[in-house]
C-alpha cells in the first residue's frame, strides 16, 4: 500500500512538472520583449523602451517599464499585459514553430498583446486575424511541450 502511495506521488510529480513547462522568448539575462514596456503597447499604442531600473518578473521573464505607473498597472494584472505565446511571433506559432520578434511589429487583439517577426508578417497575420489566432492557440501547448523547460 505504501508502495502504491509513493508511486502515485512520483507520477503526480512527473505530471505536475511536465505541465509546469514554460517557453519564453527572452535573452540570456531573462529580459523579455527586447526591453520594451508591455503596458505601453496598451496605453500608448506604441513600442516603448523600458527603463532598466523599473522592472518586474512574471512567469520567469523580466519586463522593463517606461514609468513606475506602468509597472504598477502590470503588477496589478501581469497576465493581462504580458505578451501571448511566451513573447514569440504569433504568426510563427500559428504555423507551428517559434520565431523572434520585432518589438515594433505588434498588435492588440481581443485584449491580448501579440508580437510578430516583422511588419510584413503582421500584415500576413492580419489577413485572417481570428483564424490565425485560433491556430496559434491550438499550436501553443504542443510547442511548449516540445521546446519548453
Amino acid at each position: 500500500m505504501k508502495y502504491l502511495a509513493l508511486l502515485s506521488l512520483v507520477l503526480f510529480g512527473i505530471t505536475f512538472s511536465a505541465s509546469a513547462q514554460t517557453l519564453l522568448n527572452i535573452d540570456k539575462s531573462g529580459l523579455a520583449i527586447k526591453g520594451h514596456d508591455p503596458v505601453a503597447y496598451f496605453v500608448l499604442g506604441a513600442a516603448t523602451k523600458g527603463d532598466p531600473q523599473i522592472t518586474a518578473i512574471f512567469g520567469g521573464a523580466t519586463y522593463r517599464f517606461a514609468s513606475a505607473e506602468n509597472k504598477a498597472v502590470f503588477d496589478n494584472d501581469p497576465a493581462k499585459y504580458a505578451p501571448q505565446f511566451g513573447g514569440f511571433c504569433a504568426w510563427a506559432v500559428s504555423q507551428g514553430y517559434t520565431a523572434s520578434i520585432d518589438p515594433n511589429a505588434f498588435q492588440i487583439v481581443d485584449g491580448r498583446l501579440l508580437l510578430q517577426y516583422s511588419l510584413g508578417v503582421r500584415k500576413d497575420f492580419s489577413k485572417d486575424t481570428q483564424g490565425n489566432l485560433k491556430k496559434a492557440d491550438a499550436n501553443w501547448p504542443s510547442l511548449v511541450q516540445k521546446k519548453g523547460k
